[in-house]
């Protein structure tokens, strides 16, 4: 499961969420912008930084770890790239802190001994994602965060609820952005899956992925200025178009007069399965077989 970028995701999306971890987060953490740098020479890759705003002048930089598995380098290293990092930025901080994010404990690094004054100090803080209690009683986007470790037993159970609960707490567009962080989520460790299965799983309709929005609010819009059942099967194929050129690149003249020729059921189951098409093969594949 790829959850490197699942995190990304979830930062991006809501960098607060990092300061929802922490006792202590600063008065200001709505404030910080999540960003991901390079520290050169050498160079060093930080997951996450979290940035103060600038217009309140030195402020404390956060950085941020997630671990999902063995390292018995880990805080040599993340000492180090927050170490330099702070040294390249002297002006801009005040203070630093570093947040290591566990599935568990048991993936913590086993000789923590010559870290003891960080680990201890108030500057490095664990957390394990095991240890925040019931999911069912977390905040919404820390929820998010624990689920990328439920077994797969549970998951979908796990996983519903969640979005029953975004349903009924999380305002639009906050809940769409929610949905599909699940869904994300759910599609990585059901990797034998396509993402039709997944929602199927989980019970979502075609109607709640951004895909299927945004052909729909477009050729709604188009459709609107024709007025006519022509008008919406060519904005249709327009937005289909649009969609998989942006994809997989410019399509030969052939592909898009096969697609053009397609009758609106077929158009709109279209709009479904590109949801799991990979490559400009798989669009083949599909063309081919109707």
């Amino acid at each position: 499961m790829r959850r490197d970028s699942i995190f990304y995701k979830l930062f991006q999306q809501y960098p607060n969420l990092l300061f929802e971890l922490l006792t202590n987060p600063p008065e200001n953490a709505n404030a910080y912008r999540f960003d991901s740098v390079a520290v050169k020479e050498p160079k060093f890759e930080i997951d996450g930084v979290f940035l103060p705003p600038e217009n309140a002048g030195v402020g404390v930089v956060y950085f941020c770890e997630v671990q999902f598995q063995k390292d018995e380098r880990l805080y040599e290293r993340v000492l180090a790239e927050s170490s330099l990092y702070f040294y390249r930025n002297r002006d801009r901080f005040s203070d630093w802190q570093a947040v290591i994010i566990y599935p568990s404990r048991s993936l913590e690094q086993t000789d923590i001994h010559p870290h003891r004054s960080f680990l201890n100090g108030g500057q490095l803080h664990r957390i394990y994602l095991d240890e925040l209690g019931d999911i069912r009683t977390l905040p919404i986007w820390v929820a998010l965060m624990v689920l990328t470790t439920v077994g797969e037993e549970q998951a979908p159970d796990t996983a519903r609820y969640l979005l029953n609960r975004t349903r009924q707490e999380v305002s639009s567009p906050t809940s769409r952005a929610i949905i599909e962080m699940i869904t994300t989520i759910m599609v990585y460790k059901f990797e034998q899956l396509t993402r039709t299965e997944v929602e199927t799983m989980l019970g979502i309709t075609l109607k709640e992925t951004r895909v299927y929005r945004e052909i729909k609010e477009e050729g709604r819009e188009e459709g609107r200025e024709e007025g006519r059942e022509e008008g919406r099967e060519e904005a249709t194929v327009n937005i289909i178009t649009r969609l998989l050129t942006k994809r997989f690149g410019e399509l030969s003249p052939e592909t898009r007069s096969l697609i053009s020729s397609l009758p609106l059921p077929v158009l709109e189951d279209l709009t479904e399965a590109l949801l799991d098409f990979t490559s400009l093969a798989d669009l083949q594949s599909w063309l081919a077989a109707r």
